[in-house]
């Protein structure tokens, strides 16, 4: 069986995400760590933006967040969307705010595809939950640890 190096185990040890989907009403969260499984977690529904960051300023501080993973929202010819800037600020407030790592991660399909295991009729009332937001948060985490932790090859 192959082992890890010990310093590659140590970093990841120390790793905390909180995958973030940005919206205007409501942001999508998701909670990953050193296993590398990307789990939703309650999306940030208030109704106020100042609201918002201090929920959002909890999860960090409980969760002890290391890394912030962000959706960023590239068209699907490869340029940066229209909500682009908007999402370039919202990644500025939360390094000035967290002074953490910031990785964008793109987010193209990943709404559809976390509302493609609801029903359409349901699809309004669970949309107003932030349920798909925290889906897609979840997919968008993922996805970065899939890139930063692959899986370790064992020789049996």
């Amino acid at each position: 069986m192959k082992l890890r190096p010990a310093g590659r185990d140590s970093q990841i040890r120390a790793m905390q995400c909180l995958g973030i989907d940005y919206g205007t009403r409501r942001i999508g969260l998701s909670y990953g760590d050193e296993i590398g499984v990307a789990t939703p977690l309650p999306a940030l529904v208030q109704s106020a933006p100042e609201q918002r960051w201090t929920a959002l300023r909890e999860v960090v501080k409980s969760r002890r967040i290391t890394d912030l993973v962000l959706g960023y929202p590239f068209n699907m010819d490869g340029t940066a969307g229209f909500k682009a800037k908007e999402v370039d600020e919202y990644a500025a407030r939360l390094k000035a705010e967290f002074g953490l790592p910031v990785h964008l991660v793109d987010e193209r399909l990943t709404s559809y595809e976390a509302e493609s295991t609801i029903a359409k009729s349901k699809r309004h009332d669970v949309r107003a939950s932030g349920l798909v937001d925290s889906r897609a948060a979840t997919i968008i985490l993922q996805d970065y640890l899939d890139q930063r932790l692959p899986p370790a090859a064992a020789d049996l």
